[in-house]
C-alpha cells in the first residue's frame, strides 16, 4: 500500500505510524477507494502524512482534513 511504502522512508515512531495508517485506511473507506493499486491511494497517503505532521493526533481528524484538503467526494 502506498502509505506503508512512504512511511518506511520517514523518521517516525510506531505511534505516529499507527496513527497515520489508521487515518489512511479511514480516508480510503470514506471516499470509497477499494482498489489499493489506484493511483489515488498515493495522493491520499501523501496528504495524510502532510496533515499528520501539523500536530493533529486523532486519526479521524487527520482523515477528515486530508479528504477535505484534496476536495474528494465522500463515497
Amino acid at each position: 500500500m502506498a502509505i506503508y511504502r512512504i512511511l518506511q522512508n520517514l523518521p517516525l515512531g510506531p505511534e505516529e505510524i499507527a496513527r497515520l495508517s489508521a487515518a489512511y485506511e479511514q480516508a480510503l473507506r470514506t471516499i470509497g477507494v477499494e482498489d489499493r493499486n489506484d493511483p489515488l491511494t498515493e495522493l491520499i497517503a501523501k496528504k495524510i502524512i502532510e496533515v499528520g505532521q501539523t500536530g493533529l493526533k486523532d486519526p479521524a481528524q487527520i482523515c477528515l482534513r486530508a479528504v477535505e484538503a484534496l476536495g474528494l467526494p465522500k463515497g
